[in-house]
């Protein structure tokens, strides 16, 4: 017999120890184990050397945080079946599944208009089958269909494990110390109102560090400028080398990439549909970073100037050069870029979306939603929204969009 009672060493929480065989068994399995090769912040190693950490990492630490959650609600009297607890650690370990290669970035590449999210539950409803329904009560605390509210909200809610490990670890692996929040004492301020997740109202300023810390990161580390333009990069290159492939050009590809090359799959109805003699979930499952990284390195030195220019510059970290502005850009300057690059490289108009991209960017630290909104537990169980219970006025000011608007392109020219 194995033994499957292990325990991992996290550089974030130290020791982690896998709670039952049974997860034992979810994390061994090929679908959970793809998690190790895909990066968790995609190519923010261009910007922060460290941040090389994975899928597989994260979702182990969040599923420790889990496990403390629900033990510090238990403490505080709240009914939590064994059951419960395991579907719940369940649920938030396989929340990430559904990524493809470098996370958020190529996440309309290779399934177009089907999120991250659905492509999860898909998996979840494979591996349900496989093991003979035990994920039926961790798929509806995923989808939040289960009578205990507070346990999707665990796993997805402007204050759940998910966010609350993502922020500690990035911060971490990037050496960002600003995103550093203290989830211990997070959770043990948080507690259940009326079938809601809620934070006692000494836990406020732990909050208000928390929403402050995450809007620092996605300024400094998930919407770095060098981050944009390496993102940008990338889901180009894929594009154009799409189009190449397409064109009758020979491409070096692997079996996975070259199926998703072959095939649009842009309904949820697809997934579990057979194309092209296999069924497009099983060989997502097989792509990973790898078959980009390899494929790429080949690309350097394909017959087309502009896949192969692609390739080479972000191989080698020769990144487009970036600017970011509070207002759009004038058309007349975004124009006279334009020439300098027709000029530079020698190519047709209609290739100028791969060396001019022009787009925006927004991002709120905090959604005032009426169903998404973090509550403090107050005297005589009064509740209010983080956003009118801080004393700190950024607080409220956190949840308007902020947009601002870039231009990539080459730095070849001025």
């Amino acid at each position: 017999m194995q033994n499957k009672k292990k325990i991992i060493n996290d550089p974030i929480y130290g020791f982690i120890q896998i709670p039952s065989e049974f997860i034992f068994d979810l994390i061994q399995h090929p679908i959970f184990q793809r998690l190790r090769r895909i990066k968790q912040l995609g190519l923010t190693y261009y910007v922060y050397p460290g941040a090389t950490h994975t899928r597989f990492q994260h979702v182990l630490g969040a599923s420790h945080l889990m496990k403390d959650a629900l033990n510090i609600l238990k403490l505080k009297g709240h009914q939590i079946s064994d059951d419960e607890v395991e579907a719940s650690v369940v649920a938030i370990l396989l929340h990430d599944l559904g990524h493809g290669p470098f996370s958020h970035t190529l996440e309309s590449s290779f399934f177009s208009h089907i999120s991250h999210e659905q492509v999860s539950l898909s998996f979840m409803d494979v591996l349900n089958k496989e093991f003979s329904g035990k994920l039926s009560m961790a798929i509806d605390i995923f989808t939040g269909k289960y009578h205990k509210k507070y346990l999707h909200q665990l796993v997805s809610s402007q204050l759940d494990m998910d966010r609350l490990d993502y922020l500690k670890r990035d911060s971490y692996y990037t050496g960002v110390t600003e995103g550093i929040v203290g989830s211990e004492r997070i959770i043990k301020m948080l507690n259940v109102f009326d079938n809601e997740l809620v934070i006692e109202e000494k836990g406020i300023y732990s909050i208000e560090k928390f929403l402050i810390a995450r809007r620092l990161m996605y300024w400094q580390v998930y919407l770095h400028k060098t981050v944009i333009a390496s993102e940008q990069m990338l889901i180009k290159l894929i594009k154009r080398a799409k189009f190449i492939y397409r064109s009758g050009m020979h491409l070096f590809l692997t079996p996975a990439l070259e199926y998703f090359f072959s095939n649009d799959i842009n309904d949820l109805s697809l997934i579990n549909a057979k194309i092209s003699g296999q069924f497009p979930l099983d060989v997502f499952s097989r792509l990973d970073d790898f078959d980009l990284i390899t494929c790429i390195k080949e690309w350097q030195y394909t017959d087309d100037m502009i896949l192969s220019y692609m390739s080479k510059s972000l191989i080698n970290r020769d990144l487009f050069k970036v600017m970011i502005q509070g207002k759009p850009f004038d058309e007349d300057e975004i124009v006279k870029i334009k020439v300098k690059i027709l000029s530079k490289f020698m190519i047709s108009e209609n290739d100028l979306e791969y060396f001019v991209i022009v787009d925006s960017i927004k991002n709120n630290a905090y959604s005032k939603n009426l169903e998404e909104r973090i509550n403090i537990l107050g005297k005589d169980n009064l509740i209010e929204d983080i956003a009118v219970a801080s004393d700190v006025s950024n607080i409220s000011a956190l949840s308007q969009i902020v947009k601002k608007f870039f231009i990539c392109h080459p730095a070849l020219i001025p």
